[in-house]
């Protein structure tokens, strides 16, 4: 396929960049992380769904629009570049897409079209160290008559804080399953820290917690390859967000170098900064490619999914940590302060270029696929 968009895809990226920029503007990401690091805000929330952004993955068989993931990946993108807080990763990129790949059709009928309209929230509890590793999970479930106990811990659980239902990935007979779990069930406690970019994320440990047999997410296909897929999707969403970041903190670096003044003369008129801004340029055009290539793989069903799934958070990764660097960098000692926004670009990219694995991590598991 050809890496473009459609002309329905660029009219829903178009909208979504004039909703953003004039309901959820970068000052509004400030005052969120000044009223106590409010998770997001809610009327912003309730514009998501009126839009259908929240429906875009959901079959129609269930309500919702099936439009793709390449459109849902639009609003990531220009998300990315308004660092607006919602609940769309944890809920809908996430939770969403586990339980759209799910075999439990109970499940999907009733769950779905909640998720779609906003009115619950989810998270997916997936790590359990301070790095991402699928090959450390420890947290188990043991069935018993007709409910599985689960134990563990989960940690980096993004949203829980606001999560009605916690979407818990644990071991059951040596294979790993997934379980619906109601956040207030009790043995679940739920302790959450802020990190520098102003996000929630919780440690949640499950001491013997009851949860009904039906809630089981997989039935007759295995649970990792649905776990497998959803992280797959999950890492293109956040490439998406990131590719937004990545595009805006360039946006604003180069409008800076072109007004600063140094000695009588504007910075940007300096080759070596030139020459930096130029190699950021061309970094950050192979970036859409790349994206959008994963997003159609999504769409398509590509068997090669996983491997772009990879490339696109391993490559995305790279770039924003050095878009993010040198748009400090140029902006020099005020880049830092708390007075312009660029430096809160660099603090969001230290959070999400290990969300679902660093790019070292990514970069390993290209090279295990390629036989290395």
């Amino acid at each position: 396929m050809l890496l473009i968009l459609t002309e329905e895809q660029k009219m829903l990226k178009q909208a979504a960049t004039e909703f953003l920029q004039t309901n959820s503007p970068l000052e509004s990401f400030r005052e969120l992380r000044d009223n106590n690091y409010k998770s997001f805000d809610p009327k912003v929330w309730e514009g998501f769904v009126e839009m259908g952004w929240t429906a875009l993955t959901i079959p129609e068989s269930y309500g919702g629009l099936d439009f793709g993931y390449t459109g849902l990946g639009q609003i990531l993108e220009e998300t990315g570049k308004t660092l607006t807080k919602s609940p769309l990763i944890s809920s809908i990129l996430l939770s969403a897409s586990a339980i759209r790949l799910s075999d439990n059709e109970m499940l999907k009928a009733k769950w779905l079209p909640e998720l779609m309209n906003g009115k619950t929230l989810m998270s997916l509890a997936l790590d359990e160290q301070s790095f991402f590793d699928l090959n450390l999970i420890e947290s188990t479930a043991v069935l018993s008559e007709d409910n599985f106990i689960i134990n563990g811990v989960k940690k980096m659980v993004i949203d829980a804080c606001n999560s009605n239902y916690l979407i818990v990935v644990a071991r059951l007979n040596d294979s790993i399953s997934l379980f619906l779990v109601d956040s207030n069930s009790e043995g679940v406690n739920i302790k959450t820290d802020i990190l520098m970019d102003a996000g929630s994320y919780s440690s949640i440990d499950f001491n013997n917690v009851n949860v009904p047999a039906k809630n089981q997410l997989n039935i007759k296909i295995e649970g990792e390859k649905i776990l497998k897929s959803t992280l797959d999707i999950g890492a293109i969403g956040l490439s998406c967000e990131m590719l937004g970041s990545v595009q805006a903190a360039f946006d604003q670096t180069i409008e800076y170098i072109k007004e600063r003044e140094q000695f009588g003369t504007k910075i940007g008129s300096y080759q070596g900064l030139q020459h930096r801004a130029a190699d950021l340029f061309c970094e950050i055009e192979l970036c859409k490619s790349i994206v959008i290539k994963a997003l159609q793989c999504i769409d398509n069903e590509d068997e090669n999914l996983s491997h772009y799934a990879h490339l696109a958070k391993a490559k995305l990764g790279e770039v924003l940590k050095q878009t993010s660097n040198e748009a400090i960098q140029m902006h020099g000692g005020i880049g830092v302060t708390d007075d312009v926004n660029i430096g809160f670009y660099l603090k969001r990219a230290r959070v999400i270029q290990r969300l679902l694995g660093d790019t070292n991590y990514h970069l390993n598991c290209i090279a295990k696929q390629k036989g290395y």
